[in-house]
């Protein structure tokens, strides 16, 4: 039962390290319909928060790292440059899990290829498409003059393969696509399909999902999306979807014993983040909702629960 509140305060605590607006029709046309998360960062909302700045450079993901060092070599300023980051994790059939980024901001298509040529940076042609290397083994490609696609060599191909027709985008996939329209309205937001969303809450509710009554449970959690603002402090909303109500109500039950559980060793700090979530049951979803002020915040980004979720 004790890992159900550290899981849950990690997504509310490391996820902000992404965040966004809806989502691009470019963006969307190359994510494959096997897709397993979409993460959207907003970096114009992200700037306008010291909070959310502070929290960038506390729990700043190693691709993100590895994406803004390689930005920089082909002469984008990812704090000056980009306006929004999208991420997408899709599941290909004999390679596994890949993971895409689209990058869209005020950077134009001529200027880059203009400081790739003089770097002696050479395409490969892939489709119509022109491939670039990257650092970190990564390639890019531009999508429209302001957007440009990002990540390993399977992980690129695999997106535009769905971009041109030759397997289907996440448009066909219509459990993820549904959700969409119910998160992208947060500075940070994330849509997670069934299967991900499953596992979740198996390694969130740790030898309570293991049970045989929760395998039933199980089975009815379709999806999950969380968005997350920092406008008047810090929220953070999280649904799991689930085919019914008594399922909803049943999860909702095992996550407030979660949170009871953890505030028996928590520091008063602790207590009070814990406090500031609410979880209950709403038809066929779960809802959680956290709130605090940035001075509430930053002090529980200092704490020990915090450094032991956001590792």
């Amino acid at each position: 039962m004790k890992q159900i509140a550290s899981t849950l305060c990690l997504l509310v605590l490391s996820c902000a390290a992404a965040s966004a607006s809806p989502m691009a029709s470019a963006a969307r046309g190359v994510i494959p319909s096997t897709v397993q998360q979409i993460i959207s960062v907003d970096y114009r909302a992200l700037k306008n928060s010291d909070t959310a700045m502070a929290l960038k450079q506390q729990v700043l993901p190693q691709n993100l790292k590895d994406f803004e060092a390689a930005l920089k070599q082909i002469g984008i300023d990812p704090d000056k440059d980009v306006d929004q980051l999208t991420f997408a994790s899709y599941r290909a059939t004999k390679e596994g899990v890949k993971v895409i980024g689209v990058a869209e901001g005020s950077f134009t298509k001529k200027v880059v290829l203009k400081k790739l040529l003089l770097h002696k940076i050479k395409p490969t042609k892939y489709h119509d498409s022109d491939l670039y290397p990257m650092t970190g083994g990564m390639e890019m490609t531009f999508l429209d003059e302001n957007t440009l696609l990002f990540g390993d060599s399977g992980a690129v191909t695999g997106a535009l393969d769905a971009r041109d027709g030759y397997t289907t985008t996440l448009d066909a996939n219509n459990q993820v696509s549904d959700m969409i329209g119910s998160a992208d309205s947060g500075t940070v937001w994330s849509i997670l399909d069934q299967t991900g969303t499953q596992n979740m809450l198996v390694s969130a509710l740790g030898d309570a999902g293991k049970l045989a009554d929760f395998e039933t449970v199980r089975k009815r959690v379709l999806g999950s999306h969380y968005a997350m603002n920092f406008t008047n402090g810090v929220t953070f909303d999280l649904d799991v979807v689930t085919s019914d109500s008594v399922t909803a109500a049943t999860l909702s039950s095992l996550v407030k014993a979660g949170v009871l559980y953890k505030k028996m060793t928590a520091s008063p700090i602790e207590k009070t983040a814990l406090d500031s979530m609410s979880v209950n049951s709403d038809s066929s979803n779960l809802q959680m909702h956290f709130k605090a002020d940035d001075q509430q915040f930053q002090s529980l980004m200092r704490s020990n629960l915090f450094a032991a979720v956001s590792r």
